[in-house]
């Protein structure tokens, strides 16, 4: 197969090595595109991106050392014309929209990569933008939401983790009453019927992470 003149340079982020295994064997099998780096976490998406500036970048959200959002925000601060394609195992509304509000061009999910991966790579190349529709519809269905505070996130993080209400007032220095407000609020913003069930809704949304 003949290499293409002026290949989609792609650099692909991402801390699995099969699924960047996977998206390497789609891209080599394309006359147009080009696979220029790989990086694990954002700390290594950054300073690849510096070293070969790519046309493309496929960003995974959830890294260690340095999330996929705080890269993306890095990147597009000193290369404000990078062109960014989140790869992501969720449709969680609020983690799309810090996405989404940081610079991306697309959102996909890695479940669909096999099938819509190349196509995104060319549009978001040729300037357009893509969202996954399970993706808008999460956005779409939210939009009036009321939002949680950075408060009641941290709240919400530590219910996750496992604390009870005094656990939580000791760990954030406030009163157990000042919990229960918290909580009270949470379940009410996330239409949740318990503390099981905002954890649940909290995780699939995006607003907080294990």
């Amino acid at each position: 197969m003949s290499q293409h003149p002026n290949p989609i340079r792609v650099l692909s982020v991402d801390d699995h090595p099969l699924l960047r295994e996977g998206i390497a064997a789609l891209i080599a099998n394309q006359s147009d595109m080009k696979l220029v780096a790989e990086a694990g976490n954002g700390h290594e998406a950054i300073a690849q991106f510096r070293a070969h500036q790519p046309d493309v970048v496929l960003m995974d959200l959830q890294m260690p050392e340095m999330s996929g959002i705080d890269a993306i925000i890095a990147i597009r601060s000193e290369f404000p014309d990078a062109r960014i394609i989140v790869l992501t195992t969720y449709a969680g509304d609020v983690l799309a929209q810090r996405a989404l509000k940081a610079g991306v061009h697309a959102y996909i999910l890695k479940s669909n990569v096999r099938k819509e991966l190349l196509e995104t790579i060319r549009i978001v190349h040729s300037g357009k933008k893509r969202i996954h529709p399970e993706v808008a519809t999460q956005l779409a269905d939210h939009a009036g939401d009321d939002l949680l505070t950075a408060r009641e996130v941290e709240v919400l993080a530590l219910i996750a983790a496992g604390n009870s209400n005094k656990l939580i007032a000791e760990h954030l220095s406030i009163t157990e009453e000042t919990v229960k407000g918290h909580v009270k609020n949470i379940l009410s913003k996330l239409s949740a019927n318990d503390r099981t069930h905002a954890v649940t809704l909290g995780l699939k949304r995006g607003i907080i992470e294990l």
